[in-house]
């Protein structure tokens, strides 16, 4: 039997800082990292966390691009159910659910997919539910100079559900309003009305 050198190396001996620091936390959690189920998990974890904190190299201006648009419309535009995954900052476990984004536009629209795109931007950071939700709006807010901004997350924490209290069945909600949102409540309710709709 033959080995590749070329493609071998010792597992002690990985080049990626990252990888290197998950190998010496298998070690300290007792695990033994060269052994056959553990060989590549170092490098898996290090790109699976790269890939989840992907958001720091990232900005909402390279993200909405040329996608605002001039448009005399002045209703709202409500995207629901925009999946959100990131990670608690606290403990470094996931958090997932839904965001609702909503803005009134003043003369200026963007694509409805730079909605979602503006979302990932700050889930796919190091996060407290509180702050990624006004993030989002600040952003929106920044960008367009809307009328009013309302953005709605509703997650599960897994914190909360794993370790800690382990409670399973819980779930957090936050939410910010800006604008029309915050100033007139039949905006704010016709925003609530919708949420509810399936």
């Amino acid at each position: 039997m033959t080995v590749d050198l070329a493609a071998w190396r010792e597992p002690d001996s990985a080049p990626d800082p990252l990888a290197r620091t998950v190998r010496d936390m298998l070690t300290r959690l007792g695990e033994d990292p060269s052994r056959e189920g553990l060989l590549r998990t170092p490098e898996r974890v290090a790109d699976s966390l790269r890939f989840l904190s992907s958001g720091y190299t990232q900005s909402v201006e390279d993200v909405i691009g040329d996608a605002v648009f001039a448009e005399p419309y002045s209703e709202m535009v409500l995207v629901k159910d925009i999946e959100v995954y990131s990670l608690c900052e606290h403990h470094l476990l996931p958090f997932f659910g839904k965001a609702h984004v909503a803005y009134v536009p003043d003369g200026r629209i963007v694509g409805l997919s730079k909605l979602p795109r503006i979302v990932e931007v700050f889930a796919r950071r190091l996060q407290v539910q509180e702050r990624l939700t006004t993030q989002i709006a600040v952003a929106i807010e920044g960008a367009l100079q809307p009328l009013g901004v309302a953005v709605v997350i509703e997650a599960a924490h897994l914190c909360m559900m794993m370790r800690g209290i382990q409670k399973q069945n819980t779930s957090t909600v936050t939410s910010t309003m800006r604008g029309v949102f915050l100033t007139d409540e039949r905006t704010r309710m016709e925003f609530t009305d919708l949420l509810r709709r399936s």
